[in-house]
C-alpha cells in the first residue's frame, strides 16, 4: 500500500456502452427508463477533468437514470450512430440524457454540471 492510497474510493457505475447494436437496444427500450452517455476521450485532459468531476458530484443515490460510458477512442463509430441517431453533434467530452428516444439534455466540455443535469431530469 503506497502512502497516498485511499482505500475509501469508490467505483463509479458506469455501464460500458460498446456496440451500436446496444446503443440502439438502449434507444428503443427506454420508455421508463431515464439513460445518460458520457462520451469521453481518454486522451484528453479537458475531457478526464470533466469526468473526474462529474463522478465527485453525482450523488450515487440518485437512480432515476442509467450511466453508460462511451470510450470514444476505442469507439468513435457509436458516437457516429449517435449523432445519427439522436441529432446531437458530436463532442467530446459530452454527456446526452434522453428517454422515450427523445433527448432531454445534453452539453459538452466544461458545460457539462450536475445541477443542470439534476433539474433536466426532474422536468
Amino acid at each position: 500500500m503506497g502512502f497516498f492510497s485511499n482505500n475509501t474510493a469508490t467505483v463509479f457505475p458506469w455501464l460500458e456502452l460498446n456496440s451500436i447494436a446496444q446503443l440502439e437496444e438502449i434507444w428503443n427500450s427506454t420508455n421508463n427508463q431515464t439513460c445518460l452517455i458520457f462520451k469521453h476521450s481518454t486522451r484528453c485532459g479537458i475531457s478526464s477533468m470533466v469526468k473526474n468531476q462529474f463522478e465527485k458530484k453525482w450523488n450515487l443515490e440518485n437512480k432515476t437514470c442509467v450511466l453508460y460510458y462511451l470510450d470514444l477512442l476505442i469507439y468513435r463509430e457509436i458516437s457516429s450512430q449517435i449523432e445519427s441517431l439522436m441529432a446531437v453533434q458530436h463532442q467530446s467530452p459530452q454527456v446526452i440524457v434522453f428517454q422515450n428516444k427523445h433527448v432531454i439534455y445534453h452539453e459538452s466540455h466544461n458545460g457539462i454540471d450536475v445541477n443542470n443535469i439534476e433539474q433536466a431530469l426532474q422536468s
